[in-house]
């Protein structure tokens, strides 16, 4: 079950969550998760250390809600019509957010946890993927409605073939992406 606290929307959360999610972010990605601490994130947030224990009691809970809250992390989930525009769409999103100096750093100290079981860093990552994947199931539900997918097929095969193609050029090899890249990857993707 998951605790009410670290699941709290930045709206009912103190008036300064988005600095906090934005500070705790780039505290992320400077320090590193092992050097993350809310007493930093505090002090470079403006606000008391107790503001954020009363609302995220240890540093996982207040990174899981910096992941899944923070506004510099969004994305819009498309409605285009057409699964091949919406996938399209979501991919350009996520180059933007891999390639804009504000979120790329963060998604490089995503990648790197110890990778061992117990990484809580990893368990985040993992929380922000699900999140984000349970809020790009309407793009999967309509196709399915058009007719554009078979009611089994896998969306989140999907996903990591077209948003891991992503994340493979930029942040593992750092290429640089062409400009139809999105368009590319999905007609790579799709069935025709």
């Amino acid at each position: 079950m998951s605790d009410p606290l670290v699941n709290r929307r930045p709206g009912k959360g103190p008036r300064a969550a988005e600095a906090i999610f934005d500070t705790t972010l780039r505290h992320l990605a400077e320090r590193g998760y092992a050097r993350l601490t809310i007493e930093s994130v505090a002090q470079d947030a403006g606000v008391n250390k107790t503001t954020i224990y009363r609302w995220w009691p240890s540093k996982p809970a207040l990174l899981r809600a910096a992941l899944i809250h923070a506004r510099v992390l969004d994305v819009d989930i498309p409605d285009t019509g057409s699964l091949r525009g919406d996938l399209i769409a979501l991919v350009e999103q996520i180059i933007g957010l891999l390639t804009d100096g504000r979120t790329e750093p963060v998604a490089r100290a995503l990648t790197s946890g110890t990778g061992l079981p117990d990484d809580e860093l990893a368990a985040l990552t993992r929380a922000f993927f699900a999140d984000r994947f349970s809020r790009e199931q309407p793009v999967f539900v309509r196709a399915v409605a058009r007719g554009e997918l078979p009611a089994g097929a896998d969306p989140m095969l999907l996903l990591d073939l077209v948003a891991g193609a992503v994340w493979m050029r930029v942040l593992l090899r750092r290429e640089p992406v062409p400009p139809d890249f999105a368009r590319d990857v999905v007609d790579a993707v799709l069935p025709r």
